[in-house]
């Protein structure tokens, strides 16, 4: 058995639960084993029903004094019970599990483990997990991981196959020398991956942890440098000259570029007329004016006889910077034509945009993944930009780029990162920073509150709501599972929707629902047809909606301040003044400290810088950038260190074997391999 072979090969794994499995993205072995936990449980000693406090952990050993109770509330079964030992009784409660009704008997002995939470002045163990006693005692002391979940996956599931697989693959071949290992403190292979599934202790843990971010950096790191090599060897095969056209379409416009705008410009023209094929991100803060740059691009290279292509994350965001991008045209009296493509096209719809596009016709495409299909062929593909590029792997570029004769290529990034790790993470592409915001953009009001603030900020919302305007909230992440966590935001949503008028229209969208579904919601909540969005943070990527003013953040302790500026970034895009509530459950004087930074600064690359400052290596399960260039394990600001570490090493390999041809870095040769064929996994091509 090894990382290619089928789940199917694994006792209990047949055709229906490998499909489950497909659900998490687990079609292999080698998914499944750097299929890491997300965190881990620690179970507490048994204690007696007089020891519960709300909000704290409770492990109790007693009695059923009844049959539990089964009742239907809304979208909810709820099964209740009580449970007494020799110091009092404690009602327990689970959500969605009505099977319980049939599985636990009235009278016996069961150990109840679960979070205390309070219900007026009652005091209930909420969705306990339940053990017999010998079972439970033999887990205490151990740390028991915990996966994240797809419909109809259970952690045991996952739990059983991953011990399977790592009894049956063969770990022992490392690829790592020992030169590395030293030099960098860094463990074995095999020990890391049994110990990131199941760790003896957190020194273990913390152990398996740094060897497995190492290896996500440095394999990150060696495919982009590739992707360099191959860029740097690239001439420029288009004769494409500067043109007074574009100068023209800068003084029409409404407004004036700034300086950062107009010097970034000048780097895409001097890159794009030279004599090697142009690599090139554009870092810009939310609102910096990217776009515009792009668009000027594009008309450059039309303006040369050559096509352009746009490929951005979602269907809505790609309707929607085509309709900017024709209205432009239309107002600059341009001669070009775009054209739009995505999955969600009628067929003819598609086939249409096809023969535009290998004629010639379309000067300019608009898209999302369908960029990059096999049935799109380009007349004279020149210059290829893709919007938002952490949601972009590097074999995605890669193969965007593979559609023309080695074109141009642009990426736009609104996400800040230090320059110091942005150095590093692109290290294929040279970087432009547009480091100003335009003159007429209203800064955000910031707030920092508790949630004692709820009511007031739900008044808020109406009193915007009524001035005519949108708002955001984004649900607290719910980890248990991913179908929990669609769940959860439902829940909020009943809540939000009890708490203003009948007239304003609620509405909520999470990462689970399907494709078409979330473009509706977002559509409708681009014309107003939906007043208040409750959502995870699939928004982070989102639309341009000038009408939102409104940002609420709920259990804003639980992200990354990159992450909060982002999804503080969807409002303040219109006329109006626009807020960010980000509304804390937390005490603790570090996050308060943390909040303060955005309370206080609008500026992204100041919060990145301050965000790696106050972020060290013990955030080991902490708060993720959540989206961030879609590392496993790594993140890019807690062990921003070790991504240094690793791409000098990287670079140190490179220089004694530029190829990996020698014969000890075969494993490393295949291991490389497997991993530009998972980013194509991401898009199921």
């Amino acid at each position: 058995m090894n990382y290619e072979s089928s789940l199917e090969e694994l006792k209990g794994i047949g055709e229906k639960t490998k499909v489950i499995f497909e659900k998490a993205g687990i079609r292999s072995i080698g998914d499944l084993l750097s299929y890491y936990p997300r965190t881990y449980k620690r179970y507490e000693p048994i204690s007696d029903t007089a020891q519960a406090k709300e909000g704290e952990m409770l492990a109790v050993y007693g009695q059923l004094e009844k049959a539990p109770v089964v009742q239907y509330v809304k979208r909810l079964q709820i099964v209740s019970a009580a449970v007494c030992d020799d110091a009092g009784t404690i009602s327990v409660r689970w959500y969605n599990m009505p099977y319980l009704r049939n599985t636990l008997k009235k009278g016996a002995h069961y150990v109840f483990f679960g979070r205390v939470a309070a219900k007026g002045r009652r005091l209930i163990l909420e969705q306990p997990a339940v053990f017999q006693l010998e079972q439970y005692q033999s887990m205490l002391c151990e740390l028991q991981p915990v996966y994240a979940l797809a419909k109809g996956l259970t952690n045991a599931m996952i739990t059983k196959a991953v011990r399977q697989a790592l009894e049956r693959v063969d770990l022992s071949k490392e690829y790592l020398s020992e030169a590395i290992r030293k030099k960098y403190q860094l463990a074995e292979y095999d020990y890391a991956l049994e110990e990131i599934h199941f760790p003896k202790d957190d020194h273990h843990q913390m152990l398996a942890r740094k060897r497995l971010v190492f290896d996500e950096f440095f394999i990150f790191t060696l495919a982009l440098r590739q992707f360099k090599e191959r860029r740097e060897a690239s001439p420029n095969h288009f004769h494409i000259t500067e043109t007074p056209l574009t100068e023209q379409v800068i003084q029409k416009l409404p407004y004036r570029l700034t300086k950062a705008q107009l010097r970034v410009w000048k780097e895409i023209e001097r890159d794009m007329t030279g004599g090697r094929i142009m690599a090139r991100l554009i870092q810009g803060d939310v609102g910096s004016g990217k776009t515009i740059v792009a668009f000027l691009a594009m008309i450059f290279a039309a303006a040369n006889g050559l096509q352009s292509s746009l490929m951005v994350p979602t269907e809505v965001l790609a309707r929607q910077h085509f309709d900017a991008l024709t209205e432009f045209l239309c107002i600059q009296e341009l001669p070009f034509t775009a054209v739009l493509l995505t999955g969600f096209m009628t067929a003819k719809e598609k086939r249409e945009a096809y023969e535009k596009i290998a004629s010639g016709a379309a000067d300019m495409v608009i898209g999302t993944h369908a960029l990059i299909q096999e049935k799109v062929v380009y007349r004279e593909l020149g210059l290829v930009i893709t919007d938002e590029q952490h949601r972009f792997g590097v074999r995605q570029r890669e193969m965007l780029g593979e559609k023309g004769r080695e074109p141009h290529t642009l990426v736009m990034s609104a996400t800040p990162i230090p320059r110091t790790l942005a150095v590093i993470l692109y290290g294929d592409l040279e970087i432009s920073v547009i480091d100003e915001l335009p003159a007429n953009r209203i800064p955000i009001k910031n707030c920092v509150v508790n949630t004692s603030y709820r009511k007031t900020a739900y008044q808020f919302i109406e009193k915007e709501v009524r001035a005519g305007h949108q708002a955001y909230i984004i649900c607290p992440m719910v980890e248990e599972s991913e179908q929990i966590e669609a769940e959860d935001v439902i829940s909020y949503t009943e809540k939000v929707r009890a708490a203003l008028p009948e007239d304003i229209c609620v509405k909520y969208l999470h990462g689970k629902m399907k494709p078409k579904e979330k473009n509706d919601i977002m559509e409708s909540f681009l014309g107003n047809r939906i007043q208040v969005l409750v959502s995870t943070t699939v928004v982070e990527v989102g639309v341009n909606v000038p009408n939102a003013t409104v940002m609420m953040i709920e259990n804003a302790e639980r992200f990354g301040l990159a992450q909060l500026h982002q999804l503080r970034g969807r409002v303040g895009r219109g006329d109006s003044q626009s807020y960010c509530i980000m509304m804390s459950a937390s005490d603790s004087s570090k996050t308060k400290q943390r909040l303060e930074i955005l309370n206080q600064s609008n500026d992204g690359f100041f919060i990145a810088r301050e965000d790696l400052k106050l972020r060290g290596p013990g955030d080991i399960l902490g708060v993720r950038q959540s989206g961030l260039m879609e590392f496993k394990l790594g993140d890019i600001f807690t062990d921003a260190r070790l991504l240094q570490d690793a791409c000098e090493a990287a670079e140190e390999l490179l220089q004694e074997d530029p190829r990996l041809e020698l014969p000890q870095h075969m494993i490393l040769r295949k291991k490389l391999q497997y991993y530009m064929s998972n980013e194509l996994k991401k898009l199921n091509l």
